[in-house]
């Protein structure tokens, strides 16, 4: 053990002793924590024009559950899928309804394609220098550091004029598929001691494609495969400006900082396993349900062993069924209801279909044991991490990369955001505390 490790361990006491916080002075203050209220809803702390989420209605002047609605420019997201079909990929149309509130012409997206594909360009030798050189597991940590090191190849880093601003968003947009796969490849190579491949983004493929492409030895994948990533990256890429990343984006955006700081904050947060790596734990927790259940298709065995999970009797004993129930969504999350069509779709066409009855069982018996065991105020109901990361596994997408899947599509979102905030207040934010210290007669030295 190395002195500072030593140090630390032994230090540790002090700052439990001196920095706990009783939960019951959050009451007696006032205080919400989390900026949540008792009932779960969150305090308001800011305006937005860029999305709407809701899983509560207005009913003779009291608030009840309904089913969730997530809006983006106020058009409804399954709508947007439900146009999506037939035609060519959505995430791109989504972005730019994002950034510009009003849904693209033809033309208009056209254009705005050609724009983000030829934000696919790393500066010389990047990939080398910086993504190749010590590389991490932690691809989100990987692709923060890359974000900042940008920085120092632009000019107008510190230029917060709006023209300037987006386009480091738009650059960064075009730039996250490749931070993240590229990341991944340096890992696997160096790490795992597997091949290198750094496949360059082809024109006329939509941001989806090249993701899949890229990533993969052999650079294939069906034309259902990737409509499947396509529609989760347009699921992912926004939800309101209260989520812990967005907010932290426009919390550094109103301290004047620059376009990177304020994405690679945003990064750091999303990491965080009760953010961005919130799929990760549904996957984790399905790797045990599966060593412990035996019949998928046996709801009494399954419901079985949540009951134990809920009961902190298995899996990490934390008491929590991950995937279900969700911050603001009552009845529903929106995005799982639309996107579980397609989740079904491909676990037919991959042969998975034991996988999804056991998920389906969840589903169905999950919600019943939790509102039987807890006392809940809303009802519980998968979130879409839920089916996200089965998923990326269906889509032979490493483990080490479903948290950067998150940052690709949400960097829209974020980026949105940050101009929103440019361009509607000048204040920096800054919420109050209230403090617990009471005075205290300095000791001198010598005398302690």
């Amino acid at each position: 053990m190395s002195i500072l490790t030593e140090y630390a361990k032994e230090k540790e006491n002090l700052c439990v002793k001196n920095d706990r916080i009783k939960a019951e002075l959050f009451k007696e203050f006032g205080v919400k924590k989390g900026l949540r209220d008792l009932d779960g809803h969150g305090v308001l702390t800011g305006l937005t024009n860029i999305s709407h989420v809701t899983g509560f209605k207005t009913v003779d002047g009291k608030q009840v559950p309904c089913d969730g609605e997530l809006l983006y420019r106020g058009y409804d997201v399954t709508k947007m899928v439900e146009g999506s079909l037939g035609k060519k990929y959505i995430f791109e149309e989504g972005a730019y309804l994002l950034l510009f509130g009003e849904l693209p012409t033809a033309e208009q997206l056209s254009e705005f394609e050609n724009v983000l594909f030829q934000c696919m360009k790393l500066p010389k030798n990047f990939t080398r220098e910086v993504i190749m050189k010590a590389p991490s597991p932690d691809i989100m940590n990987s692709m923060t550091r890359s974000i900042l090191t940008l920085a120092s190849y632009d000019p107008q880093r510190d230029n917060l004029e709006l023209d300037n601003v987006l386009r480091q968003c738009l650059q960064l947009i075009g730039l996250f598929p490749m931070l993240a796969v590229y990341a991944y490849h340096a890992h696997n190579h160096y790490d795992n001691d597997g091949s290198m491949y750094i496949h360059r983004p082809k024109p006329n493929m939509s941001l989806a494609e090249n993701l899949l492409q890229m990533l993969r030895p052999d650079m294939k994948f069906t034309e259902l495969e990737a409509q499947v990533l396509d529609i989760a990256l347009l699921l992912h890429m926004e939800h309101g400006g209260g989520n812990n990343s967005t907010f932290t984006t426009r919390v550094v955006t109103s301290a004047g900082s620059d376009t990177y700081s304020a994405i690679a904050a945003a990064m750091s947060s999303l990491k965080g396993k009760k953010h961005g790596g919130a799929n990760l734990m549904v996957m984790n927790m399905m790797d045990d349900i599966k060593k412990h259940v035996s019949d998928y298709y046996d709801k009494e065995e399954v419901g079985y062993y949540l009951d134990k999970i809920l009961n902190k009797e298995a899996f990490d004993k934390k008491g929590l069924i991950y995937g279900m129930g969700h911050a603001v969504y009552s009845l529903s999350d929106p995005r799982e209801k639309v996107f579980k069509g397609f989740v079904e779709k491909l676990a037919k066409a991959k042969g998975r279909d034991e996988d999804m009855a056991l998920y389906n069982n969840i589903e169905e018996m999950a919600p019943k044991i939790i509102s039987g065991e807890r006392k809940i105020f809303k009802g519980v109901s998968p979130n879409v991490d839920f089916y996200s990361g089965f998923v990326y596994d269906m889509l032979e997408i490493p483990r080490e990369m479903y948290t950067p899947l998150f940052a690709v599509a949400r960097i829209a979102g974020w980026s949105a955001h940050r101009m929103e905030e440019l361009i509607t207040d000048s204040k920096i934010i800054r919420p109050a505390y209230k403090s617990l210290v009471s005075k205290r007669e300095y000791i001198p030295r010598d005398e302690r």
